[in-house]
């Protein structure tokens, strides 16, 4: 039998979703189930045998031509968990997860029964967190830890405004900023509580029944926040700006509307620095170092996976209605797993 021969016979067989074309809208995202011979790995690579994938806001988005980067056909996905299969000897066996830029954007993603990724794109999972919950971890906090590692981490002495504090990102953003001892207040667009884990008090403000600027400015005795991590974008672009003390960052990572109006007498005499995140320029490495950092957190308990609920997990053949249901802005985590 000769090498071809045997690459033919050891090639894993793999079902991935595929995206052929562009949809016009969420509700007409089609995704097939398509079965193919997975390449061989790499000498820097490793083989993971997918056990769960979440679907992110920016899975949805991408299958509607939302991200003009992303390429098609494709296989989506961008966070996954799962057992390395092959690849170096010390790695295989281990249960891992990792998240990415590329995969499922400008590269075949998570959304498989298998993987091939960077060895250095891996990261153990902490035993005190399932599978799903890893598969769970990637895009929300790699997000929020690379925004505070570019405005500068928060420290004891610093008071961190989260904007859309119960979406995903600021539920991880508030996890963060309070393992590190930051004051934090979170702002909602409606009156309810913080829902997330937190290491420490969240002052929650009603968006809709308070003026935001002003009850920050009484709750940090007249001084406004020295971090805003801004995730919903420009509806709440004012608010935040106006929230702000001298010499403040502020985090975006999200916009409705491109245009906003920018106030430059403010922004210099505030003596203030704006920090733009997109992680689809993180690729499987760069977001794989982050996530070692955050596992810290997770394997201590200070940080903690979000909950999988059973009515969010979903098989790849039903993969449409996980997609309507993150494409519909639920705060579960939605989570794919392949079937055996």
């Amino acid at each position: 039998m000769n090498a071809t021969e045997t690459l033919q016979r050891d090639a894993i067989r793999a079902r991935s979703l595929r995206l052929e074309k562009k949809a016009a809208s969420y509700a007409e995202i089609e995704l097939g189930v398509s079965e193919h011979a997975l390449r061989e790995p790499a000498e820097n690579e490793v083989v993971v045998q997918i056990l769960a994938a979440a679907v992110n806001p920016s899975d949805a988005k991408a299958a509607t031509g939302l991200m003009p980067y992303a390429v098609f056909p494709r296989t989506p996905g961008r966070d996954f968990a799962g057992r390395v299969i092959r690849g170096p000897e010390a790695l295989v066996g281990q249960l891992v997860f990792g998240s990415s830029g590329d995969l499922g954007i400008r590269a075949d993603g998570t959304h498989s029964s298998h993987l091939v990724v960077e060895a250095d794109a891996v990261v153990p999972v902490p035993e005190a967190i399932s599978v799903e919950e890893a598969a769970g971890v990637g895009v929300p906090f790699v997000t929020a830890w690379e925004g505070f590692a570019r405005a500068g981490l928060p420290e004891a002495t610093d008071t961190v405004l989260v904007l859309g504090v119960n979406g995903k990102v600021g539920q991880a953003a508030v996890q963060i900023a309070t393992w590190r001892g930051a004051r934090v207040i979170g702002v909602s667009r409606k009156a309810e509580p913080y829902i997330g884990h937190a290491n420490g008090p969240v002052d929650m403000i009603d968006s809709s029944s308070e003026d935001v600027p002003q009850r920050v400015r009484e709750l940090t005795e007249g001084r406004g926040a020295t971090i805003v991590f801004n995730t919903v974008g420009d509806p709440a672009y004012e608010i935040g700006q106006a929230s702000m003390a001298p010499g403040g960052r502020a985090i975006f990572i999200a916009a409705v509307k491109r245009l906003v109006t920018f106030d430059i007498l403010a922004f210099y005499k505030g003596r203030h620095t704006y920090i733009g995140v997109d992680t689809i320029a993180l690729g499987s490495v760069a977001s794989g170092a982050i996530l070692r950092q955050v596992m810290v957190g997770l394997a201590s308990g200070a940080l903690r996976p979000f909950p999988i609920l059973p009515h969010a997990v979903y098989p790849l053949s039903r993969a449409y209605d996980a997609y309507q249901l993150v494409a519909g802005s639920t705060r579960d985590r939605v989570i794919l797993v392949p079937e055996n």
